[in-house]
């Protein structure tokens, strides 16, 4: 894992000119191919009817958007004259978004890399990182699956490692049918990719070519819905919502079957279902906590906006840990747009 997220001491910093906003406030979602804002000009402010329309650029991990928007309807029913528009092409485009100074919020399913901290000390961008929420990366497979109900991360390390020579099930174990397993999963630019990867495979970035690769979770699980022998893995609020159409499997930490652990709220937030717990963020900028609207935002997903976390399918954040994330923003504001 990163250095960020083994860091004792918990999961609130803020990040000195490293990389990017968070969320913002508004009263819609724009698609994923909203154009862009003017390279260097900063988070854009659009006219509105009635003067100067209140705007926050907001763009990142498919995972965290999920969340976002549901957070970002219930904020626009309190500030109607904000607009948050929210593009979703991946942590990692988000976090080049920040360090070219388009938006003023990043979301994150993982924390800042080293490299993209460099990057935005460079820009002159200081981050506020903001933990908003806790995620089981689920694995699933096909409902017509009934084979296998846990995997190890043996197992797991043996299909999706680079250059994996597997082929069917019955390759992964030979008391599993000859069915052709058939792969899918998120892009390199996911935050999603990057956690799996390395907590799986033992490296960021390594893994099988044998894969289809989406940054809409939504076609990851039609994939595997689509297949009998399909298998793919994302956040755990997906699975919570298409139960109907994937299997999730149970995951061991250890070579034996009955230390499996299904993905729930509980185990999430205990920690028992390992290592596939993860924290979510979203990153501020810190000269965009100036904008009222920005901070407004941020204060809202913190506080009103867990209610959405725990609705949409994620682990609310516990009291004292909420209360942490909340004094290092109020920390943050002090010195914004210093």
């Amino acid at each position: 894992m990163s250095t960020a997220f083994r860091r004792a001491g918990g999961w609130v910093s803020v990040i000195l000119p490293a990389f990017c906003a968070v969320l913002a406030a508004g009263c819609s979602v724009e698609s994923v191919d909203a154009p862009p804002a003017t390279a260097g000009s900063g988070p854009a402010t659009a006219a509105g009817s009635g003067g100067v329309e209140k705007r926050i650029q907001v763009d990142g991990s498919s995972t965290v958007a999920k969340v976002a928007a549901a957070v970002q309807e219930e904020f626009t029913k309190k500030f109607s004259d904000t607009k948050v528009a929210l593009k979703v092409t991946g942590t990692g485009t988000g976090f080049k978004e920040m360090i070219a100074d388009r938006i003023d919020i990043a979301n994150a399913s993982r924390p800042v890399k080293e490299s993209e901290r460099a990057d935005c000390v460079k820009a002159g961008i200081e981050l506020v990182e903001l933990k908003i929420a806790l995620d089981g990366l689920t694995v699933c497979v096909n409902p017509q699956n009934d084979w296998v109900d846990t995997i190890t991360v043996a197992q797991l390390k043996k299909i999706w490692e680079p250059g994996s020579a597997v082929k069917t099930w019955k390759d992964v174990d030979p008391a599993w049918p000859d069915v052709p397993l058939a792969l899918f999963g998120p892009g390199e630019e996911s935050g999603t990719f990057d956690y799996f990867t390395e907590v799986i495979n033992g490296k960021e970035d390594q893994i099988t070519e044998s894969y289809s690769a989406s940054a809409d979770d939504n076609v990851t699980i039609t994939g595997i819905a689509g297949e009998k022998g399909g298998m793919g893995f994302f956040g755990c609020a997906y699975y919570f919502s298409n139960r109907d159409k994937v299997k999730a499997l149970k995951i061991s930490a250890t070579d034996s079957v009955a230390d499996g652990v299904e993905p729930t709220i509980e185990t999430v937030r205990s920690g028992a279902y390992k290592p596939l717990s993860r924290p979510l963020f979203i990153y501020v900028k810190k000269s965009s906590l100036a904008k009222p609207e920005v901070l407004d935002f941020a204060k809202f997903f913190l506080n009103e906006g867990q209610a959405q976390v725990g609705a949409v399918g994620y682990v609310p954040l516990e009291e004292s840990e909420l209360k942490s994330v909340n004094e290092a923003l109020d920390a943050a504001v002090g010195g914004a747009g210093k």
